[in-house]
């Protein structure tokens, strides 16, 4: 019974850990077309007690895109700002991944339950 608890604690961390991908994904893409927005990015960290958890959000460092508008407040002397490092086709398939890592951890949260449930029927007994 203590396994099936534990497997039950793993998938909830890692659907918490997912959910917090997530809405960083809704933030980037949210923010696609805010001037000087930098990506953020999540890294998940293994517990030793068998369970993930989200770590430090860090910003991506990758160029900021610089984008050619003259009537744009922030442009400088030569008509240029820097936009945005957000690419919206990969936030997406970072929100799909996200999604069914969610998924697969309630699958296995479920099956833990059912067994645990099952388990105790037959104690009952």
């Amino acid at each position: 019974m203590t396994d099936l608890i534990a497997s039950m604690a793993a998938s909830a961390s890692g659907m918490a850990a997912q959910s917090a991908r997530m809405r960083l994904v809704g933030e980037n893409i949210a923010n696609a077309d805010t001037p000087g927005y930098r990506r953020k990015l999540v890294a998940f960290e293994s517990l030793a007690s068998g369970t993930v958890e989200a770590g430090r959000v860090t910003l991506d460092q990758s160029q900021l895109v610089r984008q050619y508008d003259p009537s744009h407040p922030m442009a400088d002397t030569s008509g240029y700002y820097d936009g945005s490092n957000v690419n919206l086709v990969l936030e997406i398939a970072d929100a799909r991944e996200a999604q069914r890592g969610y998924e697969a951890n309630l699958r296995l949260f479920d099956q833990a339950r059912q067994m645990s449930s099952a388990a105790l029927t037959l104690l009952r007994r």
